[in-house]
């Protein structure tokens, strides 16, 4: 981790370890997904190469993290329709964190999502985007 990190206190350390592992030397916020429906922690999650829908283990609840509803259409999709996340453990449900690259202008680069298997605790990086406009601010909240 870089001193400039930001990491929620929510989000596993293994996760939040596996999340800046990238060559990326910006700085990054981690925040762990919650649900707003019920406060659950964990989730079974649709990912593709440009985002991610989780839905909620507890009330099955549904959102659509970073900008990734923008870009969740099958005109979208092309050759890259979402599948589920699995672990090699064959598990679906997850703890979950996205990370949000900075730019020096302090605006979101790139989103990377992390998901830790509940079942045996493996960390991955299972979606990850460039994010090319501004402003982003809103993205922050959106996990």
């Amino acid at each position: 981790m870089r001193a400039d990190d930001q990491v929620g206190e929510d989000v596993p350390p293994e996760l939040a370890t596996v999340l800046r592992r990238g060559d990326d030397s910006r700085p990054v916020l981690i925040a762990a997904c919650v649900c707003a429906e019920c406060g659950g922690r964990v989730f079974s999650v649709l990912v593709n190469a440009s985002g991610a829908e989780r839905e909620c283990a507890g009330c099955g609840g549904r959102a659509f993290l970073a900008d990734s509803e923008e870009y969740w259409s099958e005109e979208c999709w092309e050759d890259d329709e979402p599948g589920a996340a699995c672990c090699p453990c064959g598990s679906e449900e997850f703890e979950a964190a996205v990370a949000f690259s900075l730019g020096a202008d302090g605006e979101v680069r790139w989103v990377a999502v992390g998901l830790r298997c509940t079942r045996d605790g493996f960390c991955g990086i299972y979606a990850d985007w460039k994010i090319d406009y501004g402003p982003t601010g809103h993205l922050l909240t959106s996990v």
